[in-house]
């Protein structure tokens, strides 16, 4: 049976419909079924209003109970506007957290992916200067094992785990978090899977991993992943949710409200975010 994947619009004052429109005549989709989930009536492109930003939370609340009924085998999301969402209720930092809460997921993770480049995030959605302390090595080794089970579902193994400070802290001189929280981590990591490598140093690691020498990096926090990944594969990266019971993706961008309607918003990583759903569908977890 051919995979059924579900596709939110996200705001529809956005580029969501019309890229997601643009993937499916595109011609570049496995053979799937694809369900278009939300409304467009009656909201005005590059116009987001509070309606507008209801209507991508529907879309979400639909999109999460046809996936947790079986009726759908993964769901792709459109982008929201996160401002506009909180306004309505939302009460998630993003839509990772809102699909991890409707599964009752405690253990989940950001991951994105794109161009023969992979990170996964142990910190996420906290302000810069809070990600040293919060970093613990039990949620490395959390990230780190979610990693390593969406990695094997693509055949693939070798994990290089990036340091928190310049030069992986220089054995200490410019700070102790890569001694005494990173590797820990790692030594931990490997007794479950001997297959990551680390600390090393974030200003190299993210070449060897795109030159082929690991097939994905464990970043410490947010931009020291998503800044490599987007210079790299900015109009095909994907954003995939970890730990969940079904695949969650969704295109690497936002909702561009400016170009909306004007017929040039880009639909590769929507077409890259469908392509990665019907393969994890078709994937079963190890």
């Amino acid at each position: 049976m051919r995979p059924r994947i579900g596709i939110t619009l996200g705001d529809p004052a956005g580029i969501g419909p019309e890229i997601a429109r643009a993937a499916l005549d595109s011609g570049k989709l496995p053979e799937a079924e694809y369900l278009l989930i939300g409304q467009t009536d009656g909201h005005s492109l590059g116009q987001p209003t509070l309606a507008s930003a209801r209507a991508a939370h529907a879309a979400l609340e639909e999109a999460a109970t046809l996936a947790l009924a079986g009726e759908i085998d993964a769901v792709v999301t459109g982008p929201i506007h996160k401002a506009r969402m909180y306004e309505v209720g939302f009460q998630f930092p993003g839509q990772t957290e809102f699909f991890a809460a409707r599964c009752g997921v405690k253990d989940f993770a950001m991951l994105l992916t794109g161009a023969g480049l992979t990170v996964a995030l142990v910190t996420t959605h906290i302000p810069l200067a809070d990600v040293a302390k919060n970093l613990r090595s039990t949620e490395i080794v959390r990230v780190g094992r979610l990693l390593a089970t969406f990695l094997a579902r693509r055949g693939q193994s070798r994990i290089a785990v990036a340091g928190l400070n310049p030069h992986a802290g220089e054995s200490g001189a410019l700070g102790r978090e890569e001694i005494e929280i990173i590797a820990p981590a790692i030594e931990e990591l490997n007794r479950l899977s001997p297959n990551f490598v680390g600390p090393h140093s974030p200003d190299t690691i993210f070449h060897r991993a795109v030159e082929g020498e690991f097939d994905a990096v464990l970043c410490m926090y947010h931009d020291q992943g998503l800044i490599p990944l987007k210079l790299h594969a900015f109009h095909e990266g994907v954003n995939v949710t970890l730990g969940l019971p079904f695949p969650r993706t969704s295109p690497d961008h936002g909702t561009a409200f400016e170009i909306a309607g004007r017929g040039i918003a880009r639909a590769e990583s929507m077409i890259a975010a469908l392509r990665l759903a019907v393969s994890l569908a078709e994937t079963p977890a190890p």
